[in-house]
């Protein structure tokens, strides 16, 4: 076995830590996961430290907390360090392959230390040229639906009545493709692993550092049809998985509503992961077959999770940092290591590039701002059991500067409590894990005292650390010059 070893990092979008099998989920959304789990590192608590995808992938690739550098900042600076770059450094061949997230690009600086790096935003399937999620009506009907939509409101129950009328004509009347594949927005996790594949193939015997992120369980959801029939689920057609698809986008409804539908989108959801385990499984054993996997470290994890109404949400936008969004699905295997059993304490995803640097035996960067828990999980000991999360509420199309200057949410997380501070209007929100894990009913103010100052402590010190100036000015001087060169784009062709 090579002393060091080779690193693939898989990101999956969207995916919630209670929709794996590995942990504790019923349905078979991961069953080659599963099966690794068996011989690897299982973290029960792993948190994001910002979502949606802007807020949480400077920590996964630079160990730096989204807001680090600013809320105007968005991505890594130029010449951050990073995992790639650090195993770049000592030789490794490096290539990441994201199925066209926008932001996850080199506009935000994601490209550093990589050898090869395809972000599938400019190509016939990238996010620009695939069915858009809202479905349009077409002709005199939309004409005519513009100005009633503005007196709509005023109408009461009639308004809603209309509302939904004209919902239905728009599904009725917007032509329905012959399969469910040609409505996806994003590339599938067959085509990022041919790429990786076509990549490993290239590459020789250098250690490598492979970086995947998949986009199957974002929405809209629209999965691989196989897919559903390995979960066992009845086929929809590709008109009923676009009416769901809108159903579940609309804007006009409330929850009750929206619940009709919840378990069929849960569904599709799910099918999105199951292709994802497909795809991992495929690639394993191409590593295998090369004979690299019994010298790979792998990890698999998420940028952030998903809500299905938990607290009356959908998606992913910034605002609660509740458990559904922050805590996602980590699985370590490390070649020569045996599982041990992992404390629940929470393992913060800060902490993430420097454990998998370490495990692979290639120095850390010492500007990482998490550190390696490489081995306190090798040996069975608990890890840093604190977690702090953070986001700009509402900033849901960050490509626009002004929109990422709104107040800070922040949450701290222990192994039992946790707190969650809004800004504007100032609020704080002491949740209880053990009796409350659904986040229902926040503590009473006068309750716990003691917990909600050390708390409050933990979050006094993160808001007075220290900014990075030298790197805050070259992200900002990398903004304007994109700005001046390259328009934003629109809110509707965004993902987070």
């Amino acid at each position: 076995m090579r002393a060091r070893k080779s690193i693939l990092l898989v990101t999956v979008d969207c995916l919630r830590a209670d929709h794996v099998g590995f942990m504790g989920y019923g349905r078979p959304t991961t069953p080659f996961l599963d099966s690794l789990a068996a011989n690897s590192f299982v973290i029960p608590s792993a948190i994001v430290a910002g979502a949606p995808t802007y807020y949480s992938l400077p920590s996964i690739l630079a160990s730096r907390y989204p807001l680090g550098l600013g809320r105007d900042v968005l991505g890594l600076a130029p010449d951050e360090p990073t995992l790639a770059s650090a195993a770049k450094q000592e030789g490794y061949a490096t290539a990441a392959f994201s199925a066209a997230n926008p932001y996850i690009s080199s506009r935000f600086g994601y490209e550093q230390g990589f050898d090869t790096f395809r972000d599938f935003l400019h190509e016939d399937k990238s996010v620009s040229s695939r069915t858009p999620l809202a479905v349009a009506g077409a002709g005199w009907m939309s004409r005519l639906n513009r100005p009633l939509q503005k007196i709509s409101a005023y109408l009461g129950p009639l308004g809603a009545v209309y509302d939904e009328l004209y919902f239905r004509y728009c599904q009725r009347v917007t032509p329905v493709p012959d399969s469910i594949e040609a409505l996806r927005r994003f590339p599938a996790a067959d085509e990022i692993v041919d790429q990786a594949g076509s990549w490993l193939g290239s590459i020789g015997d250098a250690p490598f550092l492979l970086w995947l992120h998949l986009m199957d369980p974002h929405a809209p959801y629209y999965p691989k049809e196989s897919a559903l029939g390995l979960m066992g689920a009845n086929p929809f057609t590709p008109f009923q998985a676009r009416y769901l698809n809108s159903f579940w986008n609309r804007s006009d409804i409330g929850v009750r509503r929206l619940s009709h539908h919840r378990d069929e989108i849960v569904t599709l959801y799910d099918a999105g992961v199951r292709w994802v385990d497909v795809q991992i499984a495929r690639l394993v054993d191409r590593l295998k077959q090369a004979e690299w996997w019994d010298d790979c470290v792998f990890a698999l994890t998420a940028d952030h999770g998903e809500e299905f109404l938990d607290h009356g949400g959908r998606f992913h936008p910034p605002a609660k940092l509740m458990e559904e969004v922050i805590r996602v699905p980590l699985l370590l295997r490390v070649p020569g290591s045996d599982r041990r059993e992992t404390k629940a304490s929470p393992f913060s995803m800060i902490h993430l590039a420097p454990t998998l640097l370490d495990a692979a035996q290639v120095p850390v960067p010492d500007s990482f701002q998490g550190r390696s828990q490489w081995p306190q999980l090798r040996d069975g000991l608990g890890h840093d059991g604190v977690a702090i999360s953070e986001c700009v509420a509402g900033c849901t199309n960050p490509f626009h500067p002004g929109n990422r200057m709104g107040s800070r949410v922040l949450s701290v997380r222990e192994a039992r409590f946790k707190l969650v501070l809004y800004f504007d209007p100032p609020a704080e929100h002491l949740y209880d894990l053990d009796a409350d894990p659904s986040e229902r009913a926040p503590l009473p103010d006068e309750v716990e005292k003691p917990v909600r100052r050390r708390l409050l402590q933990v979050a006094r010190e993160h808001l007075r650390r220290p900014m990075d100036d030298r790197a805050r000015v070259q992200a900002r001087l990398r903004e304007h010059r994109l700005e001046w060169s390259t328009p934003a784009p629109k809110a509707s062709a965004v993902a987070s």
